[in-house]
């Protein structure tokens, strides 16, 4: 029978708590802070340290949104600058864009500058027209603006794409339809499209003209404008109409209360959108001048010890720094509004800036090297002096010998019979003459080992003078039947390289062992080792290399922002000074930004690039390309290869395929990612670059690898199971002995070596891992490491 069993209770439970535990439920709340938790116990442990980092988090991230927003719509914050893109040729920018001037204009007139300052709205904004078909100045534009605002008809888009803040496409509901195309957006609108979203869109918006009068109609234009553009452009882009000023008005009110987005790029180096170019010039026989550019300073503080870059000229150093009265202030009266900028008595300086020479970050742009940096020490006296007594006992007469004497007998004979015999230029049988046929002969034979040495190194760079002869090709003027006779063959070196890629055929006139001489072997394309410091050419000792690129990239010390200041730049060539001077009152936007510590000098980069699609011409490797990464443009020549994950070693392609993203590796200025990436490419006989690439920055190396990989190939003769005698490969059993190493594999899958040569015409006998078919084809693979070409001039110089 079972027992009765005893409940017993825990430790902790209410039979062994004491009374003011188990009345602590029935307690006062004044007595709950005395008898509860102490705020000492409270805050310690992992969990109420995470709350805290969270809290302390969450108020540093409102603090800098609200100081982001009270620097970007203050009264002392830099003018907004809005961009009109028309999205097709049709549209009429002119009269939108004086509409907007004359609804921030104070007095209503629309006879004044781009720049305004509205009372009404608080705001000061600068109105830009992108002109249609030009890229390089869309381009410009959009690195600078707060608002891109669409607008279907005519605009020139890449300048104006890298100062807006605002990007506004204009769309017109009446605008004709092109064939094939999209309703609202041409051709050239469908490039820019691309472009400047490759570039980076700031805040984006829509504004659509032309629509009806009636509500219902007007209303349902919007929408289908709406439904078709809306794939084009971020999914926060906003559609309004633009055709009356209460709609303008509307929008306005919305622009100057929207929170505004650039690209991050943008926002990590100072930059000024010049308003004023000028230019002093103290001595014309130097060709040189200082370079005035006043303008607003945006997105960071500037230092007068910083590097300045304008763009499509250089980098230069500052001379001074002018801070000026503002022209265009929200308080300041009506009639003063419409100041104009070309009265430079008017300008007010506030403060100058001079940079410290001990602080001034210095302008170098490439290393010098020293020539006997990597030599040995030089000789000692003594050291020569005995190289010049064993040259001359080197060259002592040869004498007439005996048959069978020794060289030590021959020390012991006297120079008397030298003398006596030396009339005869021959000896009788019973003696052996060294004379000086003999010498001249062997003197021969050394001279033509020379020549055959100096030969071999000409042919190692064979690749090297081939790719000069094109470059000359270049430079001459060509007659338009040689440019299509080089254009044709581009494009069958394209249509082969991808048909037979890397595939190249061994010269007979020429051995294989000095036509490949800087090439080698590999077991695993993936694993096997390559010094990346070996065989280096002469223009790495031009460059600059980082331990570690992540720990340089930082900012230096910065002035005020927002401010209207004259920027006075040293030392700028008079020529492209007095381009840019021409250029002010033009579309053009002129752009100067602060460079971060490092960023003039000259090293390895590496971008991450895509074929454009639109664009059908091959792309060759080493061809002369501009580049326009951030704000900078300049030519380069870059090297193609494919981008490997899974290994340190990347192979070289000779064309940019498309479809697919490669590396391009060029010899630049040092700039620190991220960055975007667009490729232009100038036609011979054509003024308009075309957009070849795009893509972005990727890292700063010199020490990444890129490998030239070419593949022998060879035919079996015969075929015995697992071996063959492969012919065709080269040309005469040395080559063969040298390339013995290397390892071989068919197309059919089988990996095999090199035996021995077999004949005197180059044929070998291989060993492969299977049964060798009598169709199959047998492949040696050879790799050299391929570097960027160095660019004959460096910034396009305003092209």
């Amino acid at each position: 029978m079972g027992r009765s069993r005893v409940q017993v209770n825990k430790a902790h439970k209410t039979r062994f708590s004491s009374k003011s535990s188990r009345n602590l439920h029935r307690t006062s709340l004044q007595d709950s802070n005395r008898i509860g938790k102490s705020d000492n116990n409270y805050v310690k442990g992992a969990k109420a340290a995470r709350v805290q980092r969270g809290k302390m988090l969450r108020e540093q991230k409102r603090a800098a949104v609200l100081k982001e927003k009270r620097a970007s719509g203050g009264l002392h914050s830099a003018p907004r600058v809005i961009v009109l893109f028309p999205l097709s040729a049709s549209v009429e920018l002119n009269s939108l864009g004086e509409d907007v001037l004359k609804l921030l204009s104070s007095d209503g007139s629309g006879n004044c500058s781009s720049t305004v300052a509205s009372s009404e709205y608080k705001l000061r904004a600068t109105v830009l027209k992108a002109p249609h078909g030009d890229l390089l100045t869309c381009m410009e534009m959009a690195k600078a603006c707060e608002l891109l605002s669409a607008f279907v008809g005519s605009f020139r888009e890449e300048s104006l794409s890298q100062v807006a803040d605002l990007m506004a496409f204009v769309a017109s509901a009446s605008a004709p339809l092109e064939e094939n195309s999209s309703n609202f957006i041409d051709s050239f609108g469908s490039q820019c499209l691309s472009v400047l979203r490759s570039i980076g869109l700031p805040s984006t918006t829509v504004l659509i003209r032309d629509l009806p009068s009636d509500v219902k109609k007007k209303n349902e234009m919007k929408k289908m404008c709406a439904s078709q553009l809306a794939s084009e452009f971020p999914e926060d882009c906003k559609f309004y109409p633009a055709d009356t000023r209460d709609e303008l008005h509307k929008f306005m009110w919305l622009f100057k209360a929207q929170r505004l987005t650039v690209p991050h790029w943008r926002s990590q180096r100072p930059y000024v959108v010049a308003q004023k170019v000028g230019m002093l010039v103290d001595d014309e026989s130097s060709g040189k001048c200082t370079l005035l550019l006043s303008g607003y300073l945006r997105a960071r503080k500037l230092s007068v010890n910083q590097l300045v870059h304008v763009s499509g000229v250089g980098d230069f150093q500052f001379s001074k720094i002018e801070v000026l009265k503002d022209p265009f202030p929200l308080n300041e009266r009506k009639n003063q509004n419409s100041m104009e900028l070309d009265d430079s008595h008017d300008e007010e300086v506030l403060k100058s800036l001079v940079p410290d020479p001990m602080k001034q970050e210095p302008l170098v742009v490439e290393n010098t090297p020293d020539p006997l940096a990597g030599e040995q020490t030089w000789p000692t006296e003594e050291e020569m002096a005995e190289a010049d007594k064993t040259q001359k006992q080197g060259n002592v007469k040869k004498k007439t010998l005996p048959r069978g004497t020794s060289e030590y007998q021959a020390a012991w004979i006297v120079d008397e019979t030298d003398e006596e015999d030396s009339d005869n230029g021959d000896s009788d049988d019973n003696g052996m003459v060294l004379d000086r046929g003999d010498d001249s002969n062997q003197k021969g034979r050394y001279d033509q080992e020379f020549e055959d040495d100096e030969k071999s190194l000409n042919l190692r760079d064979i690749d090297t003078e081939t790719q000069n002869e094109s470059e000359m090709m270049d430079d001459e003027d060509l007659t338009e039947e040689q440019i299509k006779d080089e254009i044709k063959k581009i494009k069958e070196a394209y249509a082969e390289d991808e048909e037979f890629p890397d595939e190249i055929e061994t010269p007979i006139d020429v051995p294989a062992r000095r036509r490949f001489a800087k090439y080698r072997g590999l077991k695993s394309f993936r694993t096997s080792s390559w010094d990346p410091n070996e065989s280096l050419p002469q223009d790495y000792a031009r460059i600059f290399a980082f331990d570690n690129v992540a720990r340089t990239q930082k900012l230096m010390i910065v002035y005020q922002l927002g401010s209207y200041v004259r920027l006075h730049i040293k030392e700028v060539p008079l020529g492209a000074a007095s381009k840019l001077s021409s250029l002010v009152n033009t579309l053009k936007p002129i752009i100067g930004f602060g460079l971060l510590q490092h960023e003039s000098k000259m090293s390895v980069l590496h971008f991450s690039v895509k074929k454009y699609d639109g664009y059908e011409a091959p792309i060759k490797t080493k061809e002369e390309l501009m580049f326009h990464v951030g704000f900078r443009q300049f030519i380069a020549r870059p090297v193609f290869s494919t981008d490997n994950f899974s290994s340190d070693k990347h192979k070289m392609e000779r064309f940019l395929h498309p479809g697919r993203f490669s590396l391009a590796s060029i010899y630049g200025p040092i700039s620190f990612p991220p960055l975007p990436l667009v490729v232009l490419k100038i036609s011979e006989g054509s003024n308009t670059p075309a957009v070849a690439a795009l893509g972005s920055l990727k890292s700063v190396d010199t020490n990444k690898i890129i490998l030239k990989k070419i593949i022998l190939t060879g035919y079996p003769q015969r075929v015995s199971k697992m071996k063959a005698s492969v012919r065709y490969m080269f040309h005469n059993p040395e080559d063969v002995k040298w390339f013995k190493p290397v390892e071989v594999w068919s197309k059919c899958g089988r990996r095999g070596r090199v035996k021995e040569p077999v004949g005197t015409h180059g044929a070998m006998k291989c060993i492969f891992n299977g049964v060798v078919q009598q169709h199959d084809i047998v492949c040696m693979n050879l790799y050299k490491r391929a570097y960027p070409k160095w660019p004959e001039r460096l910034y396009p110089q305003l092209l």
